[in-house]
């Protein structure tokens, strides 16, 4: 028993993202930490609990309510992408900041929503009932999607922005229906200058300290009724089943905290193969294509305003993973994750022998070892060719000419954010990363004979972008279905079209049919491993599904001699002001009321040890008492494996005390009058 223990994957304090509708299998564990609500509180379907005041925002992030005219609070980044269509060089609320001071001020974020869980439900049996064990893999997929279809036409007969979806857990042993209802009129209420929602930009991304005001504030609007309805002016304030309180009383080390929100993806029961794949092989490769990318970006962004507007979103996007992966790559080799999972698997595979289990870890490894290659050839096709802006826009504007589809305001979006000599270098960059890092027997022949032709992807790219028609705008407005073949003949199509050929006749079906091996292998091995340490709890990964994490505040220690306090005050922004440096220049106003005195202690952000991932970003960080005391947005950069490895003596995740939105609120932005719609506790 000792030696399983020792080798157990799940047994580690304060880990785990757990299903809100199981959530009483915890609560015990939960209240032993101080929580002082009950299971009920937490998700409930008969009552308004915690879980009406969570939602899913956007695409991959979370909000909460905190008010009862549907006001709510994201992320800074969270909410980047709306703000910045938002912004123009007249209105950059990117780097100015906004304050809506009246309802009619605040601004319809187009194509932003947000979706609230109605209820969640164990489908399992609903999602097998018609399979046998006899069935072939093929004939059981077809029972699942026959019965997960029917599950989802059920759930969502009764309209009104309901809509639903099945999710498998634990590789397919387990299937939950989660029936979401989804808002479309959001409003844009407020948020910081960037010089405070974002900073410490790309340096200190992923890093504590952390000094980073990442809030914005947005407002749901529904039609008289509450119900979801398209943007009108007619449409109210929603009004929410429930709302969080607001904890003015501060954190300190050892207080309980808990967040409710959407993680969007980990891999936490997966084999050695997988870590070493990405730690060693997959990362480093990552890595090296993005810097290129992003040293480029950055230089035409510190030379003109107008393309750092352009690119503000775009940088961000590449360079959140680009620096998370590099935490990640070095958080795996100082924890020996791969060690610990050999010898948990040394340990499994002889538990193994006789059982249906034995031989699952070589079938798995086998298949790592045959899809490998050319995963990694996929990869290095996703972060070269298909990050150059002009093939996309070529590929989207030859899909519309063909499907006769207006382009005309996608061609236009394009363009307002596309900046040519950025693009330009990025070609040449990305494509000598092609170049030199998928072996010669992976590389397309069209890619070969290109260097043949050219001699040098500088030749080519020079060529390619002074001959295609879609680095200039009105030739391409001027574009009809008639000029199909002309179209088809522009060396970006070209390009773009060799390569998505190449991929699905040499790559695809070899990684698809891996992947779906694997996956199949891991049902076995996922089962296998409950069966293994019976009486473990076990999480299912994450997957853009409601979770609830449980830890504490508490510091940390990166290395020897090294200790992080877990919160960061106004004193360390001031320490950190740099006017030369555009992330660390901070607005005149917090240095005037640091002078007055008064506000050095005031807190900016806090640690805990909260199992968080990506579309934890925006989670509500609440106390024992289930008031919101922060928001969650990052993780310190040690701990950026708990994707893959959580380790409760580094993993910790980052968030904005709720004491510093209110502060910028009031002295920065002197919107103190949304202060009267929200409910605050001491």
């Amino acid at each position: 028993m000792s030696a399983l223990l020792a080798f157990s994957l799940t047994s580690k304090a304060d880990e785990g993202m757990w299903l809100p509708s199981l959530i009483s299998q915890r609560i015990g564990d939960m209240q032993s930490k101080g929580f002082k609500l009950s299971a009920e509180d937490i998700y409930s379907i008969n009552q308004a609990s915690l879980k009406d005041a969570v939602m899913l925002f956007g695409g991959g992030c979370t909000g909460e309510v905190v008010s009862d005219e549907g006001l709510l609070f994201t992320n800074h980044h969270c909410g980047y992408s709306a703000i910045q269509k938002l912004s123009s060089v007249e209105h950059d609320y990117l780097k100015d900041g906004y304050w809506a001071m009246t309802r009619a001020e605040e601004l319809p974020a187009a194509g932003l929503s947000v979706s609230f869980l109605e209820r969640m439900e164990d489908v399992t049996a609903a999602v097998l009932e018609g399979y046998s064990e006899g069935m072939s893999e093929a004939q059981r997929d077809s029972v699942v999607r026959a019965n997960i279809d029917r599950l989802i036409k059920n759930a969502t007969a009764g309209g009104n922005g309901l809509r639903a979806e099945v999710d498998a857990h634990f590789y397919g042993n387990q299937y939950f229906l989660f029936v979401f209802r989804t808002y479309r009129d959001i409003r844009f209420v407020g948020a910081p200058p960037s010089s405070i929602g974002k900073f410490g930009g790309d340096t200190d991304n992923w890093m504590w300290p952390r000094h980073t005001g990442d809030f914005s504030i947005f407002r749901i609007y529904a039609d008289k009724n509450n119900n979801p309805a398209a943007y009108s002016e007619d449409n109210v304030p929603y009004t929410p089943k429930k709302s969080f309180k607001i904890s003015r009383a501060g954190v300190k080390e050892g207080d309980f905290t808990f967040i409710y929100g959407f993680p969007g993806s980990t891999k936490e029961y997966v084999t050695s193969d997988e870590v070493r794949y990405t730690a060693e092989i997959s990362d480093p490769a990552k890595i090296a294509v993005r810097t290129a990318r992003l040293d480029i970006q950055k230089k035409y962004m510190d030379q003109s305003q107008a393309v750092r507007i352009q690119y503000s979103s775009k940088n961000q996007s590449v360079s959140n993973a680009w620096k998370k992966w590099q935490g990640e790559a070095k958080g795996i080799k100082k924890n020996k994750t791969v060690a610990t999972k050999l010898a948990y698997e040394k340990a499994f595979r002889e538990w193994a022998e006789g059982t249906r289990y034995e031989g699952v870890l070589d079938r798995l490894h086998a298949l790592y070892e045959k899809r490998n290659p050319y995963y990694l050839a996929y990869e290095y096709y996703s972060e070269t060719v298909r990050t150059i802006e002009l093939l996309s826009l070529a590929s989207s504007v030859q899909s519309q000419l063909s499907n006769k589809e207006r382009k005309d305001a996608a061609v236009e979006s394009f363009f307002k954010d596309y900046y040519q000599p950025i693009d330009e270098e990025c070609f040449v960059a990305v494509m000598n990363h092609f170049k030199e890092g998928v072996p010669d027997e992976f590389k397309p022949a069209y890619f070969k004979e290109k260097m043949q032709q050219y001699g040098s992807v500088e030749t080519w790219g020079k060529d390619l972008f002074s001959k295609s028609i879609f680095t200039d705008k009105a030739a391409v407005l001027a574009l009809t279905p008639e000029d199909k073949e002309t179209v088809a003949a522009d060396p970006a199509i070209e390009m773009q079209k060799a390569f998505l050929d190449w991929y699905n006749t040499d790559l695809r079906q070899t990684i698809a049919e891996c992947n779906e091996a694997i996956n199949l292998e891991y049902r076995s091995y996922m089962q296998g491993q409950m069966d293994f340490q019976k009486g473990t709890d076990f999480y299912p990964d994450a997957n853009l599904t409601l979770r609830v994490a449980y830890g504490h505040v508490e510091g940390y220690s990166p290395s020897d001699g090294v200790y992080y306090y877990p919160v960061s005050t106004l004193k360390g922004i001031i320490e950190k002001d740099n006017p030369d440096i555009f992330d660390y220049n901070i607005p005149q106003v917090l240095r005037d009321l640091y002078a007055q005195g008064g506000h050095e202690d005031q807190p900016v952000c806090f640690l805990a040890t909260n199992h968080t991932t990506g579309g934890n970003s925006g989670s509500p960080v609440i106390n024992a008492n289930g008031d919101l005391i922060g928001i969650n947005f990052d993780r310190v950069w040690e701990g950026t494996m708990s994707d893959l490895d959580f380790d409760p003596e580094f993993c910790r995740n980052i968030s904005l005390d709720i004491r510093y939105l209110l502060f910028v609120i009031e002295h920065v932005g002197h919107a103190t009058h949304l202060f009267d719609e929200m409910q605050f506790v001491d």
